[in-house]
């Protein structure tokens, strides 16, 4: 008798928050109540909720830019509080709003930066660079010699997401990336990122507190609510079946 294979174990979340408490000070309330997570390689989650809910200290205890009080954080299944976080930034691309850039590099230098930190040879990072301001949808030949002030805000996004691409990093932190941005130009950078993420098949944690933009982008969507979790689902799950009276007021806030 033929004896059937055990089944492979599932692979190990990217991104996995664990109880994680935090609190800036003690006349403040928890940033984060006891929030766990867990995300699996190729999906994008989304954390939503207002401000003061807790989603960008979330999004940052990924990083290690901010140190829980308790509970665990694991990235790549590294636990993140023995990190070397040097190490694990540069596995990580990282966007923030008008994108972060360093106003005195040029913006293939700033689009190379991680590549050239991690020993990259020049030629490499040249190409590198020159392939993402066009993934991106810039014209390489135009843009790579100006500094970030000499761009459009939609520009500025565009090499942000660029750097956060340029080391091929298997996960991408978003926070707020298109906030700044007017609306139509919103619209056009959220069909990119779809695309490219498609396309490249990265796993993505973003943080929001638009409605419409988080169901349009996320595979999953968790929402926050003073430091807790208090629904976790699919854009339907929570645009259609609200489980808490805020993901029910946050709803019939932002929806026709």
């Amino acid at each position: 008798m033929t004896v059937p294979a055990s089944a492979a174990p599932p692979p190990a979340p990217v991104v996995e928050l664990n109880g994680v408490h935090k609190r800036y000070d003690a006349a403040s309330p928890p940033a984060l109540d006891g929030v766990s997570l867990s995300l699996s390689a190729g999906r994008v989650l989304v954390l939503l909720g207002t401000s003061g809910s807790g989603k960008t200290t979330a999004l940052k205890t990924v990083n290690g830019l901010v140190r829980p009080d308790a509970g665990t954080v694991r990235v790549f299944g590294e636990e993140v509080a023995g990190a070397d976080l040097v190490a694990l930034r540069r596995r990580i691309g990282y966007v923030i709003q008008e994108g972060g850039l360093l106003p005195h590099l040029t913006v293939l230098d700033n689009v190379v930066l991680v590549p050239r930190l991690l020993g990259w040879p020049a030629e490499e990072r040249l190409a590198r660079g020159i392939e993402l301001l066009r993934l991106v949808g810039l014209d390489a030949d135009l843009v790579r010699g100006r500094r970030p002030a000499d761009l459009s805000g939609g520009e500025r996004h565009r090499v942000g997401l660029a750097r956060a691409l340029a080391a091929r990093p298997a996960l991408m932190l978003m926070d707020e990336p298109f906030g700044a941005l007017d609306a139509l130009t919103r619209r056009r950078m959220q069909d990119e990122f779809v695309a490219l993420r498609r396309r490249l098949g990265v796993t993505v944690v973003l943080v929001t507190h638009d409605v419409p933009e988080a169901l349009r982008l996320a595979d999953e969507i968790a929402v926050l609510d003073r430091g807790r979790v208090v629904q976790r689902g699919t854009p339907a799950e929570i645009r259609d079946a609200a489980a808490d009276p805020f993901v029910r007021d946050l709803m019939a806030a932002a929806l026709p």
